[in-house]
């Protein structure tokens, strides 16, 4: 594989970690405009114990882990009283307040950033985002995932029926710290530096463009979202950079967003509930099922 397409697998690999860090509390009826801040978190924990302390990858990832998912957890307990807009707002206020914090402690390096030394390559990465994914989907068959799918559906009737919606959104909200903080520290051990501005609020907006185009009914939803946002724009790359000509180097920086913007709200209008729906899925699952007894 050369060294431009594992670079690709890995951002794949990395927004699918993402994607589900903020479909877990999406999944609740929780809309999270911070999933860059927790992993802006877990990357410079895990940038500051490789350079201070040294410890082995396994243990920083874990701990990197443990500290978003704990922060994650302390704000849930405060910011889930709220609903609606109030709650995206309160989670980008979070994303600037973690963004203020890292540009003014001089032992995260600042505005200037950290360098790992650590380094772990891409084939790691990739397999841990497989086990994400296996993870979700295991998950999301549990009783807690029913209990996610109701409390999103109508959490007053989740209420009356005995599952304590409160208890389930502050997990699912502290699991997606988790996750986000495991993503931010393979970053930090692949790119080997971290810096403030690479975890700001566009990047978590599209984080939650993963989940909402891709959809938010099934585990599979944010996974295409995932996979559309990162492959799409270098399709776009790439198909500029064989047009040639001077007009090329142009289109390349500005018209390729231009078009992948306008796909977006085409396809946000066309399928409001996102790419892959319940219904849509159950169609496609009952004609692969059905195609055996038609041959």
């Amino acid at each position: 594989m050369s060294g431009y397409l594992d670079g690709m697998a890995v951002i794949l690999a990395l927004n699918v970690i993402l994607a589900y860090a903020v479909f877990l509390p999406v999944a609740t009826g929780q809309l999270n405009l911070g999933g860059a801040a927790f992993q802006a978190v877990g990357a410079y924990a895990a940038a500051y114990i490789s350079t201070q302390y040294g410890a082995p990858l396994p243990v920083i990832l874990a701990v990197s882990a443990s500290v978003s998912g704990l922060i994650a957890f302390v704000l849930a307990l405060s910011i889930l009283r709220t609903k609606g807009v109030y709650l995206v707002l309160a989670t980008f206020a979070f994303a600037q307040f973690v963004s203020g914090v890292i540009i003014n402690v001089d032992a995260l390096g600042g505005a200037l950033g950290m360098t790992v030394p650590e380094h772990v390559g891409g084939g790691p990465i990739i397999v841990i985002a497989g086990v994400v994914l296996v993870g979700v989907m295991l998950l999301m068959q549990t009783r807690f995932g029913l209990a996610m799918r109701a409390t999103h559906d109508d959490d007053t009737v989740a209420e009356l029926m005995g599952i304590g919606v409160r208890r389930t959104r502050v997990a699912a909200f502290t699991l997606g710290g988790v996750l986000a903080g495991i993503a931010g520290g393979l970053y930090a051990f692949y790119f080997n530096f971290v810096e403030v501005q690479t975890f700001d609020s566009l990047s978590s907006i599209y984080l939650l463009l993963f989940v909402l185009l891709g959809g938010t009914q099934t585990v599979w939803g944010p996974l295409i979202g995932a996979a559309f946002f990162t492959i799409v724009p270098e399709l776009f790359r790439y198909v500029v950079a064989n047009m040639g000509g001077a007009s090329a180097g142009q289109l390349d920086t500005s018209w390729r967003f231009i078009i992948l913007g306008i796909i977006t709200v085409v396809m946000m209008v066309a399928r409001p509930e996102g790419v892959v729906t319940r219904t849509g899925l159950g169609r496609l699952l009952g004609n692969r099922r059905a195609a055996p007894r038609e041959a």
